[in-house]
């Protein structure tokens, strides 16, 4: 920092700073689609929905200063057919790691209780999902 002619000049390359560079919200909030799946993410939960299945994320999806996150919860594996009006699904434990990089959004789902990957999906912000149900 300098003072010249009495203006405060801030040097952000000195600081290492770059004011045009954008950094990762405190905590991803939105709808974001994609190819197989959707995420809708709230300031303290998220909810998934991708081709046969869906999830509950049950705490906030809060990146790093890299844009990573890590965050748990549960994993519903769906199945052709009708759904009887009595049955339950199960509920697996999951963990959903990723990181977000402006308005994408990489996203990877694994059941942590047999270590099966149920996908990693490139979501969008705003963007709709694309997804099949089971028949």
């Amino acid at each position: 920092m300098r003072v010249i002619s009495g203006l405060l000049v801030v040097s952000f390359a000195a600081a290492g700073c770059d004011p045009a560079r954008t950094s990762p919200p405190s905590v991803i909030i939105g709808t974001w689609g994609g190819d197989h799946a959707g995420l809708v993410a709230t300031p303290d939960s998220g909810t998934m929905e991708y081709d046969c299945a869906a999830g509950r994320i049950t705490e906030p999806l809060r990146p790093g200063a890299d844009g990573r996150f890590v965050a748990t919860g549960t994993h519903t594996p769906g199945h052709g057919g009708p759904a009887r009006i009595d049955e339950v699904l199960p509920l697996r434990p999951a963990r959903y790691t990723g990181r977000v990089d402006g308005d994408q959004l990489e996203l990877t789902v694994v059941m942590t209780d047999s270590n099966v990957v149920v996908g990693t999906f490139q979501l969008t912000r705003g963007r709709s999902p694309r997804v099949f149900k089971c028949l």
